[in-house]
């Protein structure tokens, strides 16, 4: 389903329960793992990141190092240091000359509606009981080439976890 105009590899990356894929709860990440956050910082780093208008305003201002575009049907929102979109095609076609990787970091409808085009999906799996407001698609019968598996334990939070990296099959 991917666009030709979008040569680049789109992935995601985000982090969700086990139990139901949850990811996020008022507006909020459910997890502040702080080796997490230093992959995530690594991994997207000199790329694009897309995300929606409200991930960006929980952000609270653009990802430094990084082309930020923000997808909104809001024709008023404009922000300084963003490219704004208004669909996931949109934003898709922006990101697409800029980089040989496009990430998509959020939030729940714009997983959604990008899971169609995405090639690789970089997952934190965390074994928790926290409750969710907004979820992650499924993936599973799409995404079942893993290349790269880590089992982890946050001393700081007592969560355990699992980093994994799927690409479409």
């Amino acid at each position: 389903m991917k666009d030709k105009e979008t040569q680049s590899k789109i992935s995601i990356v985000v982090a969700l329960t086990r139990r139901n894929a949850a990811i996020g709860n008022g507006g909020n990440l459910l997890f502040r793992i702080s080796d997490d956050l230093k992959r995530f910082r690594e991994i997207t780093k000199g790329h694009p990141v897309i995300m929606g208008r409200k991930t960006f305003e929980s952000i609270g201002r653009p990802l430094p190092e990084r082309t930020n575009i923000v997808i909104t049907r809001n024709a008023h929102f404009k922000t300084d240091g963003v490219y704004i979109a208004k669909s996931i095609e949109e934003a898709l076609k922006k990101a697409g000359g800029l980089d040989s990787e496009i990430f998509v970091i959020g939030g729940g409808e714009i997983y959604k509606q990008a899971l169609p085009y995405t090639d690789k999906l970089y997952l934190t799996i965390v074994e928790s009981d926290a409750e969710g407001d907004v979820f992650f698609p499924d993936w599973r019968n799409e995404f079942t080439k893993e290349t790269f598996r880590e089992e982890r334990f946050d001393e700081k939070t007592g969560l355990k976890y699992v980093w994994v990296d799927l690409e479409r099959t």
